[in-house]
């Protein structure tokens, strides 16, 4: 492909082509379009993914990513400050905040419990949620992890971690189907879930 494009061409397609769901044909395109774009645009692009890496960073109350030392609904003081919906990923959380039905807080594992991904207890935000549990006046937690082997198997660890601190602990209900990750599922659907949700 080299001798039709040149060398500069071809690395911005591999580079392009190495993001997720971005396949070569796809690569190609945005590589196109990318070199027919105004130097300024171009220049505002490269800006804004660099600030994006170096400035984004995990808000200190929930672990979503943000810019700020606390995220902007760890600052709406207008949310309800005693209930923590605990979900995999921010792209999760901003789907039930797409519902507008969640009044309450967020708490971000950042992954779920798969021994055979290699990815234990430890190496997602649980520790985190304890610490917010033991200093926060948090009522209930709702469980909101993909209804998949590795979410269900995170909400159960989690659920026998939490009993023993007398908080009311409830898991989203299956209206949303089993094997879909959260951010792939309806408004509606997820809305009936979060309803429906029911103490473990």
């Amino acid at each position: 492909m080299s001798g039709y494009y040149g060398n500069k061409m071809i690395t911005l397609i591999d580079e392009l082509s190495r993001l997720p769901g971005i396949g070569n044909k796809t690569a190609q395109r945005l590589a196109f379009h990318i070199i027919s774009m105004p130097q300024e645009r171009v220049q505002e692009l490269a800006n804004s993914m660099i600030e994006a890496k170096v400035s984004i960073n995990h808000c200190q109350r929930c672990c979503t990513i943000t810019d700020t030392n606390l995220c902007p609904i760890c600052q709406d003081e207008k949310r309800i400050q005693n209930q923590i919906m605990i979900v995999e990923g921010s792209r999760d959380m901003a789907t039930y905040e797409k519902t507008q039905e969640f009044k309450g807080l967020y708490h971000i594992l950042h992954g779920a419990i798969s021994p055979l991904m290699g990815v234990g207890p430890s190496d997602i935000k649980i520790k985190e949620l304890l610490t917010r549990l033991q200093t926060e006046n948090i009522e209930e937690i709702i469980l909101a992890t993909n209804p998949n082997i590795e979410g269900e198997a995170t909400a159960m660890y989690i659920s026998k971690l939490v009993k023993p601190l007398g908080i009311k602990t409830t898991r989203i209900a299956h209206g949303v189907p089993v094997g879909t990750d959260l951010e792939y599922v309806d408004e509606v659907t997820l809305s009936r879930a979060l309803q429906g949700r029911q103490e473990i």
